[in-house]
Protein backbone atom coordinates (compact mmCIF):
# COMPACT_ATOMS: atom_id res chain seq x y z
CA UNK A 1 0.00 0.00 0.00
CA UNK A 2 1.20 3.61 -0.64
CA UNK A 3 1.92 6.56 0.87
CA UNK A 4 -1.18 8.87 2.01
CA UNK A 5 -1.14 12.33 1.50
CA UNK A 6 -1.93 12.98 4.89
CA UNK A 7 1.33 10.39 5.76
CA UNK A 8 3.42 12.58 3.87
CA UNK A 9 2.49 16.24 5.28
CA UNK A 10 5.61 17.07 7.88
CA UNK A 11 5.38 18.04 11.37
CA UNK A 12 4.22 21.92 11.12
CA UNK A 13 7.03 23.06 13.21
CA UNK A 14 5.08 25.00 15.90
CA UNK A 15 3.90 21.79 16.79
CA UNK A 16 7.16 20.43 17.44
CA UNK A 17 7.79 23.62 19.19
CA UNK A 18 4.96 23.05 21.30
CA UNK A 19 6.39 19.70 22.38
CA UNK A 20 10.23 21.10 23.46
CA UNK A 21 8.59 24.16 25.35
CA UNK A 22 6.07 21.45 27.29
CA UNK A 23 9.31 19.58 28.01
CA UNK A 24 10.72 23.18 29.24
CA UNK A 25 7.39 23.76 31.22
CA UNK A 26 8.14 20.26 33.21
CA UNK A 27 11.81 20.88 33.53
CA UNK A 28 12.65 24.51 34.42
CA UNK A 29 9.49 26.25 35.41
CA UNK A 30 7.45 25.97 38.42
CA UNK A 31 3.26 26.43 38.60
CA UNK A 32 2.38 30.44 38.54
CA UNK A 33 5.62 31.27 36.83
CA UNK A 34 5.89 33.75 34.84
CA UNK A 35 7.20 33.32 31.51
CA UNK A 36 10.15 35.21 29.74
CA UNK A 37 8.52 37.34 27.04
CA UNK A 38 7.91 36.66 23.59
CA UNK A 39 11.54 37.89 21.73
CA UNK A 40 13.24 36.45 24.72
CA UNK A 41 11.36 32.75 23.99
CA UNK A 42 11.94 33.08 20.54
CA UNK A 43 15.59 33.78 20.80
CA UNK A 44 16.17 31.10 22.76
CA UNK A 45 14.20 28.45 20.75
CA UNK A 46 15.95 29.65 17.78
CA UNK A 47 12.47 30.31 16.17
CA UNK A 48 10.50 33.18 14.66
CA UNK A 49 8.02 34.62 17.05
CA UNK A 50 4.66 33.61 14.81
CA UNK A 51 5.91 30.34 15.28
CA UNK A 52 6.17 30.68 18.79
CA UNK A 53 2.97 32.44 19.20
CA UNK A 54 1.08 29.29 17.76
CA UNK A 55 3.01 26.94 19.93
CA UNK A 56 1.94 28.96 22.69
CA UNK A 57 -0.91 29.28 21.78
CA UNK A 58 -1.93 25.70 21.89
CA UNK A 59 -0.31 25.26 25.13
CA UNK A 60 -3.07 27.30 26.29
CA UNK A 61 -5.71 25.77 24.34
CA UNK A 62 -4.28 22.34 25.96
CA UNK A 63 -4.09 24.14 29.62
CA UNK A 64 -0.60 24.43 30.14
CA UNK A 65 -0.49 27.90 30.29
CA UNK A 66 -2.55 30.56 31.17
CA UNK A 67 -2.42 34.38 29.56
CA UNK A 68 -3.36 36.54 32.40
CA UNK A 69 -4.55 40.62 32.10
CA UNK A 70 -1.02 42.42 33.48
CA UNK A 71 0.58 39.83 34.83
CA UNK A 72 1.50 37.50 31.12
CA UNK A 73 1.69 34.55 30.65
CA UNK A 74 2.45 31.58 33.21
CA UNK A 75 2.49 28.25 33.94
CA UNK A 76 -0.87 26.42 34.69
CA UNK A 77 -1.89 24.59 37.13
CA UNK A 78 -3.20 21.18 37.01
CA UNK A 79 -6.72 21.27 35.27
CA UNK A 80 -10.16 21.40 37.97
CA UNK A 81 -11.95 17.95 37.21
CA UNK A 82 -15.67 18.78 36.99
CA UNK A 83 -18.66 16.21 36.87
CA UNK A 84 -20.64 16.69 34.32
CA UNK A 85 -23.19 13.68 34.49
CA UNK A 86 -26.69 13.23 34.91
CA UNK A 87 -26.69 10.89 37.71
CA UNK A 88 -27.79 13.63 40.12
CA UNK A 89 -31.11 14.40 39.71
CA UNK A 90 -31.23 18.10 41.53
CA UNK A 91 -32.16 21.36 40.47
CA UNK A 92 -29.60 24.37 40.56
CA UNK A 93 -29.40 25.46 44.16
CA UNK A 94 -30.10 22.33 45.49
CA UNK A 95 -27.98 20.08 47.77
CA UNK A 96 -24.28 19.91 46.55
CA UNK A 97 -24.50 22.60 44.65
CA UNK A 98 -21.29 24.84 44.22
CA UNK A 99 -22.67 27.55 42.58
CA UNK A 100 -23.06 30.94 43.91
CA UNK A 101 -25.94 33.13 42.63
CA UNK A 102 -24.85 36.75 41.45
CA UNK A 103 -27.69 38.28 39.63
CA UNK A 104 -31.49 38.15 37.85
CA UNK A 105 -33.17 40.38 35.70
CA UNK A 106 -35.92 39.79 32.89
CA UNK A 107 -34.62 39.15 29.52
CA UNK A 108 -35.20 37.19 26.52
CA UNK A 109 -33.39 33.95 25.43
CA UNK A 110 -31.04 33.79 22.16
CA UNK A 111 -32.54 31.76 19.93
CA UNK A 112 -30.67 28.46 20.53
CA UNK A 113 -32.05 28.55 24.26
CA UNK A 114 -35.40 30.09 23.29
CA UNK A 115 -35.90 26.92 20.75
CA UNK A 116 -34.92 24.47 23.51
CA UNK A 117 -37.30 25.85 26.09
CA UNK A 118 -39.90 25.69 22.79
CA UNK A 119 -40.50 29.12 23.35
CA UNK A 120 -40.79 32.07 20.99
CA UNK A 121 -37.79 34.28 20.38
CA UNK A 122 -39.62 37.50 21.94
CA UNK A 123 -41.32 35.75 25.18
CA UNK A 124 -39.78 37.04 28.39
CA UNK A 125 -37.59 34.83 30.43
CA UNK A 126 -36.18 35.40 34.59
CA UNK A 127 -32.05 35.20 33.86
CA UNK A 128 -30.10 33.99 36.76
CA UNK A 129 -26.53 34.52 36.60
CA UNK A 130 -23.86 32.59 38.75
CA UNK A 131 -20.62 31.91 38.92
CA UNK A 132 -18.93 28.82 40.12
CA UNK A 133 -15.57 29.27 42.15
CA UNK A 134 -12.76 26.64 43.44
CA UNK A 135 -9.81 27.92 45.60
CA UNK A 136 -10.64 30.93 45.18
CA UNK A 137 -10.41 30.96 41.46
CA UNK A 138 -13.87 31.60 38.94
CA UNK A 139 -13.68 28.24 36.64
CA UNK A 140 -16.83 28.76 35.26
CA UNK A 141 -19.67 31.43 34.52
CA UNK A 142 -23.60 30.28 34.00
CA UNK A 143 -26.35 31.95 32.71
CA UNK A 144 -29.57 30.52 33.79
CA UNK A 145 -32.81 30.73 31.68
CA UNK A 146 -36.31 30.12 33.28
CA UNK A 147 -39.27 31.05 31.42
CA UNK A 148 -41.96 32.87 33.26
CA UNK A 149 -44.60 29.26 32.66
CA UNK A 150 -41.77 27.79 34.83
CA UNK A 151 -42.36 29.76 37.95
CA UNK A 152 -46.01 31.67 37.97
CA UNK A 153 -45.59 32.00 41.77
CA UNK A 154 -42.67 34.51 41.05
CA UNK A 155 -45.00 37.39 40.07
CA UNK A 156 -46.19 37.22 43.95
CA UNK A 157 -42.09 38.16 45.03
CA UNK A 158 -41.40 41.43 45.71
CA UNK A 159 -37.74 41.15 45.08
CA UNK A 160 -36.53 43.48 41.83
CA UNK A 161 -33.52 42.03 41.14
CA UNK A 162 -30.25 40.91 42.31
CA UNK A 163 -28.65 37.91 44.57
CA UNK A 164 -32.04 37.87 46.22
CA UNK A 165 -34.30 37.92 42.89
CA UNK A 166 -31.76 35.07 41.78
CA UNK A 167 -32.67 32.87 45.13
CA UNK A 168 -36.06 33.44 44.93
CA UNK A 169 -36.56 32.16 40.90
CA UNK A 170 -34.25 29.11 42.13
CA UNK A 171 -36.82 28.45 45.03
CA UNK A 172 -39.62 28.50 42.76
CA UNK A 173 -37.95 26.76 40.42
CA UNK A 174 -37.43 23.95 43.01
CA UNK A 175 -41.28 23.43 43.13
CA UNK A 176 -41.45 21.51 39.92
CA UNK A 177 -40.60 18.03 39.61
CA UNK A 178 -37.97 17.02 37.80
CA UNK A 179 -38.13 14.42 35.71
CA UNK A 180 -34.31 14.47 34.33
CA UNK A 181 -31.52 16.75 33.10
CA UNK A 182 -29.62 16.15 29.49
CA UNK A 183 -26.38 17.85 28.77
CA UNK A 184 -24.49 18.87 25.60
CA UNK A 185 -20.87 20.14 25.64
CA UNK A 186 -18.89 21.97 22.85
CA UNK A 187 -15.61 24.31 22.46
CA UNK A 188 -16.25 27.89 22.10
CA UNK A 189 -14.67 31.10 22.32
CA UNK A 190 -15.07 33.53 25.53
CA UNK A 191 -17.04 36.51 25.13
CA UNK A 192 -16.37 39.95 26.44
CA UNK A 193 -19.12 39.31 29.80
CA UNK A 194 -17.60 35.41 30.13
CA UNK A 195 -13.97 37.15 29.81
CA UNK A 196 -14.12 39.43 32.42
CA UNK A 197 -16.04 37.16 34.74
CA UNK A 198 -13.37 34.29 34.98
CA UNK A 199 -10.45 36.75 34.28
CA UNK A 200 -9.78 35.74 31.02
CA UNK A 201 -9.16 37.55 27.41
CA UNK A 202 -11.92 37.67 25.05
CA UNK A 203 -12.02 35.08 22.45
CA UNK A 204 -9.99 32.52 24.87
CA UNK A 205 -11.10 29.00 24.61
CA UNK A 206 -13.74 27.72 26.97
CA UNK A 207 -16.14 24.54 27.34
CA UNK A 208 -19.89 25.61 27.16
CA UNK A 209 -22.27 23.43 29.61
CA UNK A 210 -25.83 23.47 27.91
CA UNK A 211 -28.11 22.01 30.50
CA UNK A 212 -31.86 21.34 29.92
CA UNK A 213 -33.99 21.03 33.20
CA UNK A 214 -36.74 18.88 31.98
CA UNK A 215 -40.36 18.82 33.84
CA UNK A 216 -43.93 17.59 33.11
CA UNK A 217 -42.95 15.96 29.70
CA UNK A 218 -41.27 19.98 28.48
CA UNK A 219 -37.94 21.69 29.53
CA UNK A 220 -38.67 24.06 32.04
CA UNK A 221 -35.08 25.48 31.98
CA UNK A 222 -32.08 25.57 30.50
CA UNK A 223 -28.61 26.76 31.78
CA UNK A 224 -25.25 27.45 29.71
CA UNK A 225 -22.61 26.81 31.25
CA UNK A 226 -19.32 28.11 30.08
CA UNK A 227 -15.38 27.03 32.14
CA UNK A 228 -12.47 27.93 31.52
CA UNK A 229 -10.56 25.17 28.89
CA UNK A 230 -7.56 26.14 30.91
CA UNK A 231 -8.06 24.88 33.53
CA UNK A 232 -10.67 22.60 33.83
CA UNK A 233 -11.50 19.27 32.17
CA UNK A 234 -14.87 17.37 32.04
CA UNK A 235 -15.37 14.28 33.99
CA UNK A 236 -18.55 11.99 33.55
CA UNK A 237 -18.27 10.08 37.43
CA UNK A 238 -20.80 9.73 39.64
CA UNK A 239 -20.07 12.47 42.84
CA UNK A 240 -21.05 15.73 41.36
CA UNK A 241 -18.07 17.15 43.49
CA UNK A 242 -15.04 18.95 41.82
CA UNK A 243 -11.82 17.75 42.43
CA UNK A 244 -7.80 18.56 41.21
CA UNK A 245 -7.34 16.74 38.50
CA UNK A 246 -3.64 15.25 38.18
Amino acid sequence: MGTTQLESVPEPKYWHLKTVIGEALDSDFAVGEILPNERELAARFGVARATLRQALEQLELEGRLQRRRGVGTTVAPPRVGVDVSTTQHTWPGVGEDTWQSVDSAAGTAPAAVARLLEITADEPVHVVRRLRVTEGQPVAAELLYVPSGSVPGLGAVEVPGGVDRARSVLRELQRLALDGQDRSVELGSARADDARELDRLPGAPVLVVTTRYLSEGGTAAVSVATYRADTCKLTFGDSGEMVMAS
